[in-house]
């Protein structure tokens, strides 16, 4: 998969991608990621499920979506003739999940890649629990580097001892790339009624509040791999975006910032072509890994 830049969404964040057709032309991004897709239709966890927390949110929204079945059938010839890469973020509860919807993803002409994502910290079963373990994580694309033949990004879990590590381990079973980072495991405590904000206690946490760990793990990934990183977590602006390619990003994604600005993608592209102007950069991939020490 190439991209013609380096602004991706993050899943989760742009629905389907035509939902923001209305604020921007889509064909300017490098790609977008559509929403956390299993086999089959999932409800998603208990309102409520989101909160604001300072400088980011907590969400618990659980995967909610149709099914995959569906994708192909009412979402896939919406979306199909957008020129820019669309990615489906893949999930499931067990591997043969994993494995079934990326079986039916391959044959979708107009699908160049897929990112698995084993790192949802807001399901019961599987998500992060495949993700926390270079076993568990390795076994989820082995599995799934059978059945897809084309390009294979694994979203990374932040909750973990040695994120480098995981890493590692799916790129060694056939990862194309990898993203990261996903949320971080958080709660809030409403304070007046003693109970949890979330109706499962516990959330996903992003935002601007986790970028500065982000980056370094953005900067431990890709000085351990060597295949491309994607990164995410908390990319507000430009800005933040070069920091992460100055970390070793090939690419980026932005996700909670698309609730505050659903234009901000397309401004992010902008402000990337003027900082190369700027600083007399004529190709972007000079400016991956070129944190100067």
């Amino acid at each position: 998969m190439c991209l013609k830049n380096p602004v991706m969404t993050a899943s989760g964040t742009f629905g389907y991608g035509s939902e923001f057709a209305d604020f921007i032309d889509l064909n300017r991004l490098g790609g977008f990621i559509i929403k956390g897709t299993t086999l089959n239709h999932r409800e998603g966890n208990p309102y409520p499920r989101m909160v604001e927390t300072p400088s980011g949110m907590l969400n618990a929204v659980g995967l909610q979506n149709k099914g995959i079945d569906y994708f192909i059938e009412h979402i896939y010839p919406e979306i199909k003739d957008y020129d820019t890469n669309i990615v489906v973020n893949v999930s499931g509860a067990s591997v043969d999940d994993y494995v079934k919807v990326c079986e039916k993803l391959n044959d979708l002409e107009r699908i160049p890649a897929i990112e698995l994502n084993i790192s949802c910290p807001n399901v019961k079963q599987g998500g992060m629990a495949f993700g926390t373990t270079c076993s568990g994580a390795a076994s989820v694309v082995k599995a799934c580097r059978k059945a897809y033949n084309k390009t294979m990004i694994v979203k990374l879990s932040p909750n973990v001892t040695s994120i480098a590590d995981i890493a590692l381990a799916v790129e060694a079973e056939g990862a194309d790339s990898v993203s990261l980072t996903n949320t971080f495991l958080g709660m809030a405590i409403n304070t007046e009624t003693r109970k949890p904000y979330l109706s499962t206690i516990t959330g996903g946490l992003s935002g601007a509040c986790i970028r500065p760990i982000a980056v370094r793990m953005v900067w431990q990934v890709a000085n351990a791999v060597k295949i491309p990183v994607i990164g995410l977590g908390g990319i507000m602006n430009g800005r933040d975006a070069i920091e992460f390619i100055l970390a070793g990003a090939t690419a980026v994604q932005l996700g909670t910032a698309n609730f505050i600005d659903p234009s901000i993608t397309v401004k992010v592209v902008d402000y990337i072509a003027d900082y190369m102007k700027r600083h007399g950069i004529n190709d972007v991939n000079d400016l991956i890994g070129a944190m100067e020490r």
